[in-house]
């Protein structure tokens, strides 16, 4: 896992699966904001698992409430385009509408997302 920060945002990058369940979430969110003190996190689509973005499932709405519990504005940057699914485009879509979660293409959209009051 590499982790930089710009300002009040850290960018994680990894490899490996970070983020699987609530509990792996926790850990995400602490360690994330121990090593770097902020409030806001991008992470890439790749470091999450996968079902995450098969709502039915409801790993999502349950690791996302998280983030909003312990207060952190969370990007997740990628390509969405594979998915077919109408409630998770709709999903994404509302979230980038609000202020607290966003789905990104691009670190510089992170950044610019996360910058936003």
């Amino acid at each position: 896992m590499n982790i930089k920060a710009i300002n009040d945002i850290s960018i994680v990058n990894s490899n490996e699966i970070i983020i699987k369940d609530t509990q792996t979430a926790i850990d995400f969110i602490m360690s994330v904001k121990y090593e770097t003190n902020c409030s806001k996190i991008a992470i890439n689509k790749g470091a999450i698992i996968e079902d995450f973005f098969i709502l039915s499932k409801g790993i999502a709405g349950e690791i996302l409430q998280k983030f909003i519990n312990y207060q952190i504005k969370f990007a997740i940057i990628g390509d969405y385009s594979k998915y077919t699914s109408k409630p998770l485009k709709d999903f994404i879509y509302e979230s980038n509408k609000g202020k607290d979660i966003f789905f990104v293409s691009s670190e510089k959209e992170a950044i610019e997302m996360l910058s936003k009051e």
